[in-house]
């Protein structure tokens, strides 16, 4: 999944990217208003962490055009502001979800993740598809109750995969929400990365989990064998 923070201070930022990153996000950021709204509505972004008080354009203006251009793509809004009138405005305006500072990364965290299992139309933190089980929380993989030990990258591909069966995904949808905005350097390892996921989750007695489609991508099935 990759995410974008706009926010004016840069140790703020830096701790909440490192953070992000440690739980296996990409991450990419704006220090101002101006550059955040035009990086937000280029819809490959899978939550936006957004300050209010930012130079050239507020957070709340950010958020309003943003939603302004259709965009579904949550936001979790950081406010120094308080009161209860602050929080309404911001919730009527299209955020969906705040926190106020200081607070802490872990409940920064958990929100994020929350926010995008809502949007991907999942409610609970373990996803299940056909035989095959996932912990979103401790990010760990069963197929028919045997663990498999993927690399971290391989697991974030399976989990984007997995909160969209049986849609074909193009490499290049991949590349985009699982790495940061230095995605093209990283075009050539998408394949390497799959075959060894497939590899790995091809259990004995199992019928492939992902399907690959030639010059279209690659779809994970929600159909196996018993």
């Amino acid at each position: 999944m990759r995410l974008l923070i706009i926010e004016d201070e840069k140790r703020l930022a830096e701790n909440i990217a490192q953070a992000l990153r440690e739980a296996g996000f990409a991450v990419d950021y704006a220090a101002d208003g101006i550059t955040g709204s035009h990086m937000a509505v280029q819809d490959i972004f899978d939550a936006i962490i957004l300050d209010l008080m930012l130079p050239g354009k507020s957070g709340k203006r950010v958020l309003t055009e943003l939603r302004q251009t259709k965009s579904r793509t949550p936001v979790l809004v950081l406010t120094a502001l308080e009161g209860k009138e602050t929080i309404v405005d911001l919730l009527n305006s299209g955020a969906d979800d705040y926190l106020a500072k200081p607070f802490d990364l872990g409940e920064l965290l958990a929100r994020v993740k929350a926010l995008i299992r809502r949007a991907k139309g999942v409610s609970s933190t373990i996803i299940q598809v056909a035989d095959m089980e996932i912990d979103t929380v401790r990010q760990t993989v069963k197929r028919r109750g045997q663990e498999i030990d993927l690399s971290p990258m391989e697991y974030r591909i399976l989990q984007y995969l997995s909160y969209r069966p049986r849609a074909i995904v193009s490499k290049q949808e991949l590349l985009e929400h699982l790495y940061d905005f230095e995605w093209e350097h990283h075009s050539n390892v998408i394949e390497a990365h799959i075959s060894n996921l497939r590899r790995k989750l091809n259990l004995q007695g199992t019928e492939p989990l992902i399907e690959t489609l030639r010059h279209r991508g690659y779809r994970l099935s929600e159909e196996a064998s018993s």
